[in-house]
């Protein structure tokens, strides 16, 4: 039994109340820098992760997208500091299970939809320091009902993974994750969500938890299931409420739903007086649906989700804190989402668990220089338990080194459409020394 198992549910009434809480002028003052109170020097600080499900850097205004409408997330960027080169696993339960315990897929992904009992995550490290520590929206880290008989139950749960609070789509149970929602809050499942959409009660939910924790450091990490298909119509859509369709031409509003919400929550850490408190980091899971094409400088990019191309795994990572992390920058640093964990402790004082794979990009926030990654890694495994081999690739912003030993130059044929043969160039021999010996130090 869940720990959390006899807490009341919020009542729906309260949701709903929640949700008309957060204005528009208050989420423009916080990304404006008013309001939000003075960040303290003994206060460690809170810690906001969101994280969209298929969502790639092309898709946001930030990384030159013209596609789609995202007003809050420029501004975080353009107070911020924005990545372009952040890179995901391929699909999202092995990026879910890298993010949260900092390690390779080749270490501890056993199968999807499963994060194997036993695992360190950053709730854990936060949460032995002091911190509440809170999830809602997508979990899929437990076997639900939908998974193969054989998985079912053989995952971790929230509680279990260090999470003293949770509102989320997919722990026991599948059902909806937009309207008329299947949610699981505490441990139970709300009894009545007619009518509702998933995400505005993951965000109401948020929003609360913001507001109950006064003095003490939190953490609240959102894996978000927007704009993840079926493509369906948000609460701000005419023809809404309507079972979704799976119509693409309704991902444009999907996006601008996840950039409003996450305007909601940053609105909260304005109204509780805690917003230069916070750092707020946003990223996705990996990319985008493949039925998605987005422009990005008059150029078309079509998703690339469940592959391991360029579009398949580079994804946004924009981070913001008011008063600490310098605004108006944009950095060519390399990031995988192995690092997030030891940056977190770094963040918080906090000494990261040994053995991790992930690198602290604390320094590079706090504009204190030191040495950035010089490769990333990725593991795809999505047979685990069965026959077929997995794939896996180390790279820098250019070059891209596969096991199999084909190599390519990224920015020159992103659909890597053309190996790099052996003798081609002094710097694709140089390139492919360099990166097979990080494969060899990894596998």
């Amino acid at each position: 039994m869940p720990r959390h198992a006899g807490r009341v549910p919020l009542p729906i009434m309260d949701r709903r109340e929640f949700l008309k809480a957060a204005g528009a002028t208050a989420i423009w003052l916080s990304l404006a820098g008013c309001g939000g109170g003075t960040a303290s020097a003994e206060r460690k600080p809170n810690i906001v992760l969101f994280m969209a499900d298929d969502l790639g850097y092309e898709t946001l205004g930030a990384y030159g997208g013209t596609s789609f409408s995202t007003p809050v997330l420029d501004g975080l960027a353009t107070g911020g500091i924005r990545f372009d080169h952040c890179y995901s696993q391929v699909l999202c339960t092995p990026s879910r299970v890298e993010i949260l315990t900092g390690l390779y897929n080749q270490r501890n992904y056993t199968a999807f939809g499963i994060m194997a009992p036993g695992q360190n995550t950053f709730a854990h490290v936060l949460a032995d320091a002091g911190y509440a520590t809170c999830i809602v929206g997508k979990w899929q880290l437990y076997g639900a009902a939908n998974a193969p008989e054989d998985l079912q139950g053989t995952g971790t749960l929230p509680d279990a993974a260090g999470f003293d609070e949770h509102c989320l789509w997919q722990v026991t149970g599948r059902g909806s994750r937009y309207l008329d929602p299947e949610i699981t809050q505490n441990g139970e499942i709300l009894p009545d969500t007619g009518g509702e959409f998933g995400p505005d009660v993951f965000a109401a939910y948020a929003t609360d938890f913001i507001a109950r924790q006064g003095e003490r450091p939190f953490l609240l990490y959102y894996p978000m299931v927007l704009p993840h298909a079926p493509f369906t119509e948000t609460p701000n859509h005419p023809d809404w409420p309507t079972k979704p369709g799976n119509d693409p031409a309704l991902f444009g509003g999907m996006v601008s739903y996840i950039d409003e919400i996450v305007g909601r929550i940053v609105a909260a850490l304005d109204d509780n007086g805690v917003r230069n408190d916070t750092l707020v980091l946003f990223t996705g899971d990996n990319g985008t649906d493949s039925r998605i094409t987005s422009v990005v400088g008059g150029t078309p990019v079509t998703g690339g989700k469940s592959t391991t191309t360029d579009t398949g795994t580079h994804v946004p990572l924009i981070v913001n804190w008011p008063g600490t992390v310098p605004a108006g920058r944009a950095t060519d640093d390399l990031v995988d989402f192995s690092d997030v964990l030891p940056t977190m402790a770094a963040l918080a004082g906090i000494e990261p668990p040994s053995g991790l794979d992930g690198r602290s990009f604390a320094p590079r926030l706090l504009g204190t220089g030191g040495p950035a990654r010089e490769w990333v890694f990725v593991y795809h495994d999505p047979e685990r338990l069965g026959p077929t081999d997995p794939i896996y690739f180390a790279r820098d912003r250019r070059w891209k080194l596969y096991g199999d030993g084909n190599l390519y130059d990224v920015p020159a044929d992103a659909l890597e459409a053309n190996p790099v043969p052996p003798g081609a160039s002094p710097e694709a021999d140089e390139a492919r020394t360099r990166l097979q010996a990080v494969l060899d130090s990894l596998l």
